[in-house]
């Protein structure tokens, strides 16, 4: 029982930790290169409790949108997208909780995987806004715009998601295995 206390701790610090580079970053003006995928993936990877992973990933997003609401120039809360973008974020926790054994290539695989997926799914947040109309040529135009070869700062954006992603997910991963011998109970000899 204390190991899976000590285990949830754990994994909630280092969510929190996530969320708090995703404020940092956003603060230095490094959009989107903030471990949005890599908060879900985690969570729902290692945590064993998958209600507590879908919670820690919405906690952390939530916390985040706030600061951003009240300590900057920025919108936190936006609208209708920002729907889509939570429910990108538990669709990328859903994803994790199918990794099964964790392995550095499988890590990387799903964090790609879970950055497309919250791209296609947030974005079509975006189309749901209307800015480019709601029909098929607002959706095919909402896409065009997103898509990284279109913009400089597109292509600045997107590589950012991904590469955040996949930076985030071996911090998270890889500061979580290597405290799980320290955080271990010592068993004691007779």
């Amino acid at each position: 029982m204390k190991r899976n206390y000590t285990n949830i701790l754990l994994a909630a610090g280092l969510i929190l930790l996530a969320a708090a580079s995703r404020i940092i970053n956003q603060e230095a003006g490094l959009y989107h290169l903030a471990p949005v995928a890599a908060l879900g993936l985690f969570s729902g990877a290692v945590v064993k409790d998958k209600r507590l992973a879908f919670l820690f990933t919405l906690l952390a997003q939530f916390i985040s949108d706030a600061y951003i609401q009240v300590f900057t120039h920025m919108q936190g809360f936006y609208g209708i997208s920002q729907v889509f973008t939570y429910a990108g974020m538990l669709l990328v926790t859903l994803l994790g909780t199918k990794m099964g054994q964790v392995r550095p290539l499988k890590i990387a695989g799903y964090s790609i995987a879970g950055s497309a997926i919250f791209f296609l799914v947030s974005n079509f947040g975006v189309y749901m806004q209307g800015y480019y109309g709601f029909d098929l040529n607002g959706l095919k135009t909402t896409f065009i715009m997103a898509l990284p070869f279109y913009t400089t700062f597109g292509t600045q954006l997107f590589i950012n998601s991904f590469v955040g992603d996949l930076v985030f997910s071996g911090i998270l991963f890889g500061a979580y295995f290597m405290l799980q011998p320290v955080l271990k109970p010592k068993t004691q000899k007779a």
